[in-house]
């Protein structure tokens, strides 16, 4: 059934895309019917609005789209399921990114797809096309090339940055775990999680973790545990995330690591998570298996093996874990409020945000996260990510 219904999507999809040629336009917010209107928006009107802004730049934000405009820039190297496939092949993830943004929170975003895999050439590309832009959301950049671009960027630019496969992903599931840990009483300090996967989205949400005041995570990548008394051949990145983790220095797979543990995160592999490890784990286990499309473990299998809470990265199941819950509204409550950079803190208080909205009395182990379409979702997480803004 599952298959067939993937099927009937993949077809549909190509059917629009064919009859549409993509998911966007470009459409004007003044009217040019003759030639009054001509000479407003463009020449020789449009010499007032350039000559404002030559004298004070900042009016760039008042005067033109910019205050509203973000890039979707991809190298097209680490597209969800696809891999490494190229710029143009990313270009349609790139316009239905472009296309949720409007949808959710009346953001305009440009597509950008860079033919070149090296660093130096994307940051200094997206450095020359920013002044076109309120803020750059990077995507499916692969790890760990991905870290260096982004940190560069927010250092080098006085827009906001933000890779969402990184970052969306720890806000959300951050946001599930708020709500899975109020079903089980337990207490955000003294959970130990696990966190399967050592690329950019588990490092992302192993930091957002443990800026929430997870104390005790272990992070396993396909070689094992990240212990920093093993760390001779890990990147530079695994080293300092090893540093911080695993603070009883366990060796091992991941079997080893879920012993005891109250949560299994995977952004790894399909099947990476056996049934009969989940009944080593701590009681009321909560596990977000959230490899797409084929989840570390299904959640009729996790549940049967004892687990108490399951979230995917899936639409078909209940507690789908999705990115579109946050960046929206992220980049709306970051251009609205000016903020030059997205802090720890405004992703922090984004993830409370959404959390916020499953209330008390309708909070279920089938239910612990707001549904994409709540209208709410965007508007909540601006306010919070605003008022978050130092």
């Amino acid at each position: 059934m599952t298959q067939t219904i993937k099927k009937d999507v993949k077809e549909m999809a190509l059917e629009q895309a064919k009859k549409n040629g993509g998911k966007l336009e470009v459409v004007p917010k003044v009217t040019i019917n003759n030639k009054e209107d001509l000479s407003i928006a463009y020449t020789p009107g449009v010499a007032a609005v350039s000559s404002a802004i030559a004298e004070n730049r900042e009016l760039a934000y008042e005067l033109t789209t910019k205050k509203n405009t973000v890039a979707v820039v991809s190298d097209g190297t680490a597209v969800l399921g696809l891999g490494d496939i190229g710029p143009e092949a990313a270009m349609p993830v790139m316009e239905g990114k472009a296309a949720l943004f409007k949808r959710f929170a009346d953001v305009d975003s440009i597509p950008i797809v860079l033919d070149t895999k090296d660093v130096e050439e994307i940051i200094q590309t997206v450095k020359l096309i920013a002044p076109t832009f309120g803020g750059i959301n990077l995507e499916d950049i692969s790890a760990p090339r991905c870290f260096e671009i982004e940190q560069r960027l927010i250092e080098e630019l006085d827009i906001p940055v933000f890779h969402d496969d990184q970052h969306g992903t720890g806000i959300v599931v951050l946001a599930a775990l708020y709500n899975a840990l109020k079903l089980v009483d337990k207490k955000i300090d003294d959970i130990k999680v696990v966190v399967n996967g050592g690329g950019s989205a588990g490092l992302s949400i192993t930091r957002t973790f443990m800026a929430a005041d997870v104390k005790h995570v272990v992070v396993v990548d396909r070689f094992g545990i990240l212990n920093e008394n093993e760390d001779a051949d890990y990147n530079p990145y695994h080293q300092e995330i090893a540093k911080v983790t695993n603070l009883e220095h366990l060796s091992g797979d991941l079997s080893v690591a879920l012993k005891d543990a109250d949560v299994f995160v995977g952004v790894s592999a399909p099947g990476a998570l056996k049934a009969e490890w989940i009944s080593e784990m701590a009681a009321q286990p909560i596990i977000f298996a959230m490899a797409n499309p084929t989840p570390e473990i299904f959640p009729d299998e996790a549940l049967a093996a004892g687990a108490y809470v399951v979230g995917t990265g899936r639409s078909d199941f209940p507690n789908q874990i999705n990115n579109v819950l946050a960046f929206p509204g992220i980049f709306r409550g970051a251009m609205d409020a000016r903020a030059t950079k997205i802090t720890m803190e405004m992703k922090v208080a984004a993830a409370k945000g959404i959390a916020s909205l499953v209330k008390p009395e309708e909070l279920t182990t089938t239910y612990i996260i707001p549904d994409a379409f709540n209208e709410n979702v965007a508007k909540v997480v601006a306010k919070s990510v605003s008022e978050a803004v130092q």
